[in-house]
């Protein structure tokens, strides 16, 4: 299938897309760990959990490193190639450099079938286990995190104030705790200069000995009212604090509700098109009631419902000679403000006319802004849905654009150092993940199409690569493309 020449330029991208590989996901797991080691330390987690957590985050990161390796690689391999003359050696015997290409534009187009399906079968269940087991992390097993001048009720039925913790003697220094009441215990308020905390692994529990302090106790009488307050003072006062309830469980993942992210692309589908049912559903509904209810405002489309009702209570004055006690006509003013009514025979139905029209207006337009403000909020969800559809495979398709660009720059700088290509790497990578950060923000706010958001960097990405590669077959200059031959 594949010459020698093809075979050996393809054995070369293995070795630096292995190390790329390697390094972005390191860099990705160690920005992760950063961000979220305080909720993992120190809370008695067993090392699998811990583990379990880290493999379901590697995901999303494989989605993300695969093509930024496949365009590093593809720059040092290339430009090795220019660089030790190899290149101009096979454009010598006649070999044009897109077929030194092809082999490894279809290893891309493998590499962007498999993310694909990746993203769209395995990210979306990794997601959502790892979220479900970080709520857990989070919920069932808060521990004790105490922070400086911040209020922490982690622990049922106290609330603690500390102005300053020294974590080398885990002391609490200037610690206030509000003790709520109970079966065994009263409400009350306790101070103290400092406070000494001490765990117990066997029993699970917490000792927390303050000195020098005082406590003030909330004491109900018969009825259950408090009525009067104890304060007492102490050199030493001990609190044992149960955290059995506080261990660490598994909840079912499949009790929880899953979001864009957690979806795979059918089931997105099925939901924005329910969502897009809801949508017409409501729009119906509104055009039905604005034609029993705008009939009064024939073909009105400017609408000044003060002035309309000042017309009527003017028109309708009980001084009127026109309005007696048989059924007349009433000619308007303007047909352009409202148009002719008949008027009720009786003076009581004259009066209510105000009332009712300008009842019935504001009915139309409250429910208008309902109506607005619930298609508006279907729509800015069904392009949440739209956008994480498209965004599963604009990120595969990374992989052949970036094989495009990476190939005939590699040739033209023919530089095949890694330093230098994985600044050159960097500088495309974020220009396209920016691209796709502010195309999903736009579109998930209306602002712009979610096509548009999603392929917007690849696009651009895409046209530069085949200027690049027709530069490099054809060994002309981009400017000759606008010369007259």
């Amino acid at each position: 299938m594949f010459n020698k020449l093809q075979h050996d330029l393809l054995r070369r991208h293995i070795g630096p897309f292995l190390f790329c590989l390697l390094t972005i996901m390191f860099l990705l797991l160690m920005q992760f760990l950063i961000l979220h080691i305080d909720k993992l330390v120190g809370k008695g987690l067993d090392l699998f959990v811990i583990t379990e957590l880290i493999v379901l985050q590697l995901a999303y990161m494989l989605v993300l490193a695969v093509p930024m390796s496949i365009l590093v690689a593809s720059l040092m391999t290339f430009g090795k190639f220019a660089e030790l003359s190899e290149l101009t050696a096979v454009q010598a015997a006649g070999v044009k450099p897109i077929q030194l290409v092809k082999p490894v534009l279809l290893i891309a187009l493998m590499m962007t079938a498999f993310l694909a399906w990746f993203s769209n079968e395995v990210l979306p269940e990794a997601n959502f286990k790892a979220r479900s087991l970080f709520l857990d992390i989070r919920m069932k097993k808060p521990g004790f995190d105490l922070k400086a001048n911040s209020f922490y009720d982690g622990i049922e039925g106290y609330t603690f104030l500390t102005r300053d913790i020294s974590s080398e003697a885990d002391t609490l220094i200037d610690v206030t705790i509000f003790q709520d009441a109970n079966d065994q215990r009263d409400q009350a308020v306790i101070n103290a200069e400092y406070g000494i905390l001490s765990g117990d692994d066997v029993q699970f529990s917490l000792k927390l000995d303050l000195y020098n302090g005082s406590v003030y106790r909330y004491l109900p009488d018969q009825s259950g009212t408090t009525n009067r307050i104890e304060e007492s003072q102490f050199m030493q006062h001990r609190i044992r604090f149960d955290l059995s309830d506080m261990n660490f469980s598994r909840t079912n993942p499949d009790v929880r509700r899953r979001d864009d992210r957690t979806m795979s692309s059918q089931a997105m589908r099925i939901y924005a098109d329910s969502l897009q049912y809801e949508i017409d559903r409501h729009v119906a509904s509104l055009m039905n009631y604005h034609l029993a209810v705008g009939m009064i405002f024939k073909g009105t489309s400017h609408l000044n419902l003060s002035h309309t009702v000042d017309i009527f209570t003017e028109k309708m004055d009980r001084n009127d000679p026109r309005f007696g006690n048989r059924p007349q006509r009433f000619e308007p003013d303007s047909s352009k403000t409202w148009v002719a009514m008949s008027v009720p025979a009786y003076y009581e139905s004259q009066t209510n006319l105000p009332t009712t029209a300008s009842s019935n207006i504001k009915s139309f337009e409250n429910n208008l802004q309902n109506a607005q403000v619930n298609v508006k909020w279907r729509a800015e969800r069904i392009a949440q849905f739209e956008v994480e559809i498209l965004k599963k495979f604009a990120i595969p398709i990374g992989c052949i654009i970036f094989v495009l660009i990476g190939a005939p720059l590699g040739m033209l700088t023919k530089r095949g150092n890694l330093g230098f290509n994985a600044v050159l790497s960097t500088v495309l990578f974020t220009f396209y993940w920016i691209s796709i950060i502010q195309g999903e923000k736009m579109a998930d706010r209306l602002i712009i199409s979610p096509v548009i958001g999603m392929w917007f960097g690849n696009i651009i990405l895409a046209l530069l690569g085949i200027v690049l590669m027709y530069k490099v077959t054809s060994g002309r200059r981009i400017s000759d493309l606008w010369r007259p031959n």
